[in-house]
């Protein structure tokens, strides 16, 4: 879903939904490697984390910095070749892609590593609260097919619906449906903002839900949610996607620079790779951009005007 408008002094992100990423194949930002340019291009991935990452980053550079910035909605895998031909900077959060951290940052040296973000993500199965504490027993996985029934939906083809965001989210739901072999379907609800949508429309009516859904999120201030209990993670029990059947990882998350720009992307590169903050830092921004309906850069602002302390430790 692409969320891009640039203004002739800045580039602002703004909120959009219901249309396709970028395809980096046929577009570059038009001040990536611009020679001698005090630019910086930062890829911003669809949901409302990343979202925040990038409009806080992105008001600094401009406002404590004198950058001019750029941003480029794409999808999680795109952004790592984009990244990788220079086409961005730099990505503020990524959740983990083992087979582009080999090709990239360890084989080809085209991606180097910006450190952490200071935020563990955590990727789930989650039902209602109200739901769970009517059904405490849902909440382990070996009883959802008791649930099935109430938790069918039109889409869902006769069976249990497992509510899932867009296809070009990491996930292997489908795989884990198959290989614990649940009464489930994998519906897609297109977005992140769609699945939020539907996620309310179920809660202000008290049904019941079962969705993947991840931590950190502002939603669960809005609509509590407990997660369903899968099989316990272990080191390489996702290697073989097609025969996951294991919880996903809990994974402090990442920042990645374009290489040339780590190497002579002067005090911005400086600044992004200094860039650290709390999941209730992250939310804060999420929820007035997500929530309260602020542009991102009054969302970032707002946070910037009473966080100096933070904030001024990652200047260069």
């Amino acid at each position: 879903m692409s969320r891009k408008r640039i203004t002739a002094a800045a580039a602002v992100l703004v909120l959009a939904t219901g249309c396709g990423a970028a395809d980096m194949t046929k577009q570059a930002s038009p001040f990536a490697n611009a020679q001698g340019a005090k630019t910086v291009t930062l890829s911003v991935q669809s949901w409302v984390g990343a979202q925040a990452n990038v409009a806080v980053a992105q008001y600094l550079l401009e406002h404590e910095l004198g950058y001019r910035v750029d941003t480029v909605q794409v999808d999680e895998v795109p952004a790592w070749d984009a990244l990788s031909q220079g086409r961005v900077d730099a990505i503020l959060e990524d959740w983990g892609h083992p087979e582009q951290e080999q090709r990239y940052v360890a084989d080809k040296k085209t991606i180097a590593a910006g450190g952490d973000l200071g935020v563990t993500g955590h990727i789930g199965w989650f039902v209602p609260t109200y739901f769970a504490k009517k059904h405490p027993d849902v909440t382990d996985w070996k009883n959802l097919d008791k649930y099935a029934e109430l938790l069918r939906t039109a889409e869902s083809g006769g069976k249990g619906q497992l509510m899932d965001g867009s296809p070009s989210y990491v996930t292997n739901d489908k795989a884990l449906v198959k290989n614990l072999g649940l009464d489930y379907q994998v519906v897609f609800a297109g977005s992140e903002a769609a699945q939020i949508t539907q996620m309310k429309q179920f809660a202000k009516e008290k049904k019941p839900f079962l969705t993947y859904w991840y931590t950190p999120q502002w939603l669960f201030e809005k609509v509590p949610m407990t997660e369903v209990k899968l099989p316990p993670y272990k080191e390489g029990c996702d290697a073989d996607p097609e025969k996951v059947d294991c919880a996903y990882p809990v994974t402090p998350l990442q920042k990645y620079l374009n290489a040339g720009f780590a190497k002579d992307g002067g005090k911005a590169a400086e600044f992004l790779r200094n860039f650290r903050w709390t999941t209730e830092d992250q939310n804060q921004v999420s929820l007035m951009i997500a929530e309260q309906k602020m542009r991102p850069e009054e969302a970032a602002k707002k946070w910037v005007d009473s966080h100096e302390s933070v904030w001024r430790k990652w200047l260069p």
